[in-house]
């Protein structure tokens, strides 16, 4: 640069000096325009055609410095740019000056966009603000913020208008918040634009914020029964409805202070939360629901009552007894229960007073084994009645009996048939069973095809830990011809049954049949007659069959 300034100046020497061009000499400056970056330096030559210059420089509030010179020429450099100015440079010659001036024009890029979302969450319908600004960008009137929703325009501003001594740009819209815009992505870009004077077209954008909008308007419901048992598992549920989004809803429950710990669950517009509930104590007590979405909360409450009521005590003085012993049966309130309930117990003969026991004495019989006795507890909480029930059985002890009709002393077996021996013991405990045959046991277990070696005498015993009994079996097995004998024989006893019955409601009948049908006399006594001869026919038969 300096070599080539000193060429210009070395020309303007060779030119034939005259009064007139010292009348008629230009003082310039270079740059024509000058654009410098904040807190930047920037080279200014000052320079005239007089060929012959008196004094001559610059005049500027920067810091300056005399970088270099010429007969017609001065170079500076000012420092630390960080306003714009204007500076004027000067010659004199022949007496006479002149002087012409450079706007410094200061320029800063917008580095820091900073956007804000007032408020972050917003409930439906409600305005939120968009506030974007910048900090220390330079010139003002080159600068345009934009708005954006996602990469959606929503504003776009510039500051040809404002003073440029201001150093500070921001724009704010005011919108109206709608479920969509819910986790929408704002932002802010600025642009400052410099080709107009000979620059470049700066960018920046700020950090993305996130928009929450919300709806939760309803305030939350409690289901709980009003009463509550102490130690006994209860569902509780706290639901909201027309909330949104509902999947973002946050639920604490609690019973007093005892947190539980409750199971979320969500489905369009609408949240709920279940948990269960143990309440240990008894007496009133408050069941509460948070539910937070965002920055909103609303807490609902429910009053609940807790009472105890463990089921009654029923005690057999002895649960095996043996047959014919007394025994007392007795029927008593829990001593958690309170107040005192009533009682009732099955086959006393009469209830107990309020507060006490009821009882039964009895005396064991073999028929009472397996019977169940029933105790009843009534408690009345609030108006509300309660009943719990203890049951027990009662078990009696006998000795082994084999009973005709479990076990027949006398049995009968068709031969080739499949049979088993039939004898059940009673007992209790239940007796085991062993029969013998011809000294050798007998399997009673497994079904055998009866043969005529089957007849005979069976010794069959019982025992359990009371005792045994023994009883003998005869058993017969009849062969098919006896069979068939006594089957005709049966079927023959019947069919004369039958006839004789027929008789019978046949004369009883008569005298309405002889006003409709009269039948002949002769035909009458055939019919006597052949009944008469089937009757003998079937007599003979029998015989026959020694029947």
């Amino acid at each position: 640069m300096e070599m080539l300034l000193f060429g210009v100046w070395a020309l303007l020497a060779l030119i034939p000096y005259t009064g007139a061009t010292e009348e008629l000499f230009e003082v310039s400056v270079w740059p024509d325009q000058a654009l410098v970056k904040f807190g930047q330096s920037l080279m200014v030559n000052c320079s005239t055609t007089c060929p012959d210059p008196g004094p001559s420089g610059i005049e500027t509030f920067l810091k300056k410095t005399l970088m270099g010179k010429g007969p017609q020429w001065k170079e500076f450099l000012l420092e630390d740019v960080t306003e714009d100015s204007i500076l004027q440079c000067f010659f004199s010659c022949a007496g006479i000056q002149k002087d012409t001036s450079l706007g410094i024009t200061m320029y800063q890029p917008p580095e820091q966009v900073t956007l804000e979302l007032q408020p972050t969450w917003v409930a439906v319908d409600d305005v939120f603000t968009v506030k974007c600004h910048v900090l220390s960008v330079a010139p003002l009137e080159n600068l345009t913020l934009i708005l954006l929703r996602g990469n959606q325009e929503l504003h776009r501003k510039n500051f040809m208008s404002l003073a440029v001594a201001s150093q500070r740009a921001e724009v704010t819209i005011s919108i109206k918040a709608q479920r969509e815009d819910d986790r929408c992505n704002f932002s802010c870009h600025a642009e400052l634009d410099l080709s107009s004077r000979g620059g470049e077209l700066f960018h920046a954008s700020s950090a993305i914020k996130v928009l929450r909008s919300f709806e939760f308007s309803q305030h939350p419901q409690i289901w709980v029964s009003p009463l509550l048992e102490v130690g006994m598992a209860e569902t509780v549920s706290c639901v909201v409805t027309r909330v949104f989004p509902a999947k973002e809803v946050m639920f604490h429950m609690f019973l007093g202070h005892q947190d539980l710990s409750p199971f979320l669950s969500w489905e369009e517009d609408t949240a709920w939360a279940n948990a269960t509930v143990r309440a240990m104590e008894t007496g009133d007590q408050e069941l509460s629901c948070v539910v937070s979405l965002g920055p909103m909360e609303q807490k609902t409450r429910e009053p609940v009552h807790v009472y105890s009521f463990p089921p009654p005590i029923l005690e057999i003085e002895e649960l095996y007894p043996l047959a014919g012993t007394d025994i007392n049966v007795t029927c008593a309130g829990h001593v958690l229960t309170s107040p005192s309930p009533t009682l009732w117990l099955q086959g006393a003969p009469d209830l107990p007073a309020p507060g006490e026991p009821a009882w039964l004495l009895l005396t064991a019989r073999e028929e009472d084994d397996g019977r169940n006795f029933s105790c009843e507890a009534s408690l009345e909480v609030q108006g509300q009645r309660f009943i719990k029930t203890t049951t027990v059985q009662l078990h009696v002890l006998y000795e082994p009996r084999l009973e005709e009709s479990g076990c027949p002393g006398n049995q009968t077996w068709m031969e080739g048939t499949e049979q088993m021996l039939a004898c059940i013991p009673k007992g209790n405990p239940t007796p085991s069973l062993v029969c013998t045959w011809n000294g050798v046991i007998f399997d009673l277990e497994v079904p055998q095809k009866a043969t005529q070696n089957h007849s005979g005498i069976y010794c069959c015993t019982a025992t359990n830990q009371l005792g045994s009994v023994r009883k003998d079996i005869a058993l017969i097995v009849q062969g098919l011809d006896e069979g068939n004998s006594s089957t005709i024989f049966i079927i023959i006893i019947v069919a004369l049954g039958v006839g004789v019955i027929a008789i019978a409601l046949y004369l009883n009948y008569q005298p309405c049949k002889m006003e409709r049908r009269k039948l002949p006399y002769r035909q009458k006594e055939k019919y006597k007659e052949e009944e008469s001869q089937f009757a003998v026919g079937q007599a003979e038969k029998c015989n026959t069959h020694n029947c």
